[in-house]
């Protein structure tokens, strides 16, 4: 498993707009940096205009360090199925192409089998469509640029993609999984 020199863990996960995935994730207890990316492509680098391009076949991601000892793999799973619909094939709202596919990239065998779990048992809880998220190792996470990190926290609702996609998923986290955010 990877983890880093505390015993955190990473989990990368896909759930369309990197922006969205990481302003969720990022507000929830154990979660101590989240780097937006990509995975899962075929082309042997990427970039934002490649894989927007859709030709690199690279997912927008978060690669999400976490503390399994506060939050577990399992409980972002289910935040994660909360945040986003993985019933929708390459397309998350307007956002549509191979990059905003709905995916968990794994670091062990364990993450493979909670995911497994996860996919049959808790997402199906919150969805009556048939799960379309696609499942894979981890090959290589390129990081984002720069400029996408920390993105909702930086430019907020002056951007209106933030006002109208971001922040109801905010809202949404901050009254469906209280117990479980960071204090403010």
């Amino acid at each position: 498993m990877d983890t880093t020199p505390n015993r955190l863990e990473l989990a990368t996960l896909g759930g369309g707009c990197f922006w969205c995935v990481e302003a969720v994730l990022q507000r929830l207890n154990g979660v101590s940096d989240i780097v937006s990316g990509y995975a899962g492509g075929t082309a042997e680098t990427a970039n934002y205009e490649a894989v927007c391009s859709g030709t690199t076949k690279h997912v927008e991601v978060v690669q999400v360090t976490f503390d399994p000892t506060v939050i577990s793999y399992a409980e972002i799973l289910e935040v994660f199925w909360s945040s986003h619909d993985p019933t929708t094939l390459n397309r998350q709202g307007n956002d549509v192409g191979p990059q905003y596919r709905s995916a968990i990239f794994y670091h062990s065998e364990e993450q493979k089998t909670t995911a497994e779990e996860s996919i049959q048992t808790v997402a199906p809880k919150l969805w009556s469509s048939p799960i379309v998220t696609e499942l894979s190792p981890l090959d290589i996470f390129y990081p984002a640029e720069a400029y996408h990190h920390d993105y909702y926290n930086k430019v907020g609702n002056r951007n209106p993609y933030c006002t109208f996609v971001i922040t109801p998923k905010v809202k949404k986290l901050q009254k469906q999984f209280a117990d479980r955010l960071k204090e403010s």
